[in-house]
């Protein structure tokens, strides 16, 4: 549901107080989620920014500063985060004030960190749209695409490909040719050249934006924060040179904000990501690669490896020309990545699991003998 198509059926069967909120993407769903939370007289409220245990709430009495202390759970990626739609106290009620709760997420952005703890992070929660920023000042990897791609895809928002910094590619054949490469690893996905110098493609960058809510993603230097600002009409996020030898940028934005668009729609924009794991991303992964797997389904063993076996859709489609051997690979090596994150978290939690179950053995034991020494 858009921002607009929500805004006259909620004004019509909600109090006109919460009125600010419209812009941020209050609707009739939002608030019908919310009635319990309002029947204990707290306030709904969209997270525009974390930071130590923390977090900046737009609420109908404006932004207020609450304590997340009662939404932090032991899994990381239950924790509030920017874009939830948050319960928080009313004014007047306690000092600091306190975010209750948060609503359940329609879409939720997350990948893996890099620690060894095998544990998920999640970036951002309730977009729409995941705008993944590609700088064409660099060399196309489109292994990352791909990357990125999947993860999006696994959110639940829709994806777009921003080509950033467009004017650098003056020759209109040349940057087509590089369209064509990014829509080749990007099946289903909007492929668009973006120039905040000379405006390309912002016309259809904002019109999607209005839309919802959409957050820029990328890898530092891709050019996210001049995009940002550029979207918003204000120098709301610093921005610094981009190393002329690398084209890696030297700012960055530090912090996920949520800030509302001045042609409609909110943007969330996040710190340039230097590992981008995949986090439970088979479906995403599938997403991606939905032309080799619709190959696959044409093997004549259910389980081919697509490597020597006979009747294999996918090497023919190789041979032919009809596949790229660099797509296969990609496939496999998020494939593999994927399925050792998964095991690795089953194995902790079965860690974790065993030791409970030994400290609740230790508890029963230390309880029975207390009881044996009470009784003699």
């Amino acid at each position: 549901m858009s921002l607009r198509s929500s805004s006259s059926s909620f004004s019509s069967s909600s109090s006109s107080s919460f009125a600010s909120l419209i812009a941020y993407g209050w609707d009739d769903a939002w608030a019908a989620e919310f009635a319990p939370y309002a029947a204990q007289g707290l306030l709904p409220g969209r997270v525009v920014r974390v930071d130590r245990g923390q977090c900046d709430v737009l609420t109908p009495e404006g932004i207020v500063r609450a304590d997340t202390t009662f939404v932090t759970p032991h899994d990381p990626l239950r924790v509030i985060c920017t874009g939830d739609w948050a319960a928080v106290d009313p004014e007047g009620v306690g000092d600091p004030r306190y975010a209750r709760a948060y609503l359940p997420r329609r879409t939720a952005f997350a990948r893996s960190t890099s620690s060894k703890r095998s544990e998920g992070q999640i970036l951002a929660a309730n977009v729409d749209h995941a705008i993944i920023t590609v700088s064409l000042a660099v060399e196309l990897d489109l292994g990352r695409i791909e990357r990125f791609l999947a993860l999006a895809w696994e959110s639940g928002a829709q994806p777009l490909v921003v080509l950033s910094k467009a004017d650098l590619v003056p020759d209109v054949v040349g940057l087509s040719y590089l369209v064509e490469d990014v829509e080749t690893v990007a099946p289903g996905v909007q492929v668009l050249p973006v120039s905040s110098h000379t405006g390309e493609g912002l016309d259809v960058l904002r019109a999607i934006a209005a839309g919802g809510t959409s957050v820029l993603l990328g890898v530092s230097g891709a050019g996210k924060s001049t995009l940002a600002n550029t979207l918003l009409g204000t120098d709301a996020m610093d921005v610094q040179a981009t190393r002329d030898m690398d084209g890696k940028g030297r700012h960055t934005t530090t912090t996920r904000n949520l800030l509302a668009l001045p042609g409609g729609g909110v943007l969330i924009d996040t710190p340039g990501l230097r590992g981008v794991g995949l986090w439970d991303a088979e479906a995403g992964v599938g997403q991606v690669f939905a032309e080799i797997e619709d190959l696959a389904a044409r093997c004549r063993f259910h389980d081919c490896a697509h490597e020597s076996e006979p009747g294999c859709a996918v090497t023919e489609a190789i041979s032919e020309g009809a596949l790229p051997e660099r797509r296969l690979e990609s496939y496999r090596k998020l494939l593999r990545e994927n399925q050792r994150l998964v095991a690795k978290t089953d194995a902790r939690l079965r860690a974790e699991i065993l030791k409970d179950w030994k400290r609740k053995g230790a508890a029963g034991r230390a309880a029975l003998q207390a009881k044996r020494g009470h009784l003699h």
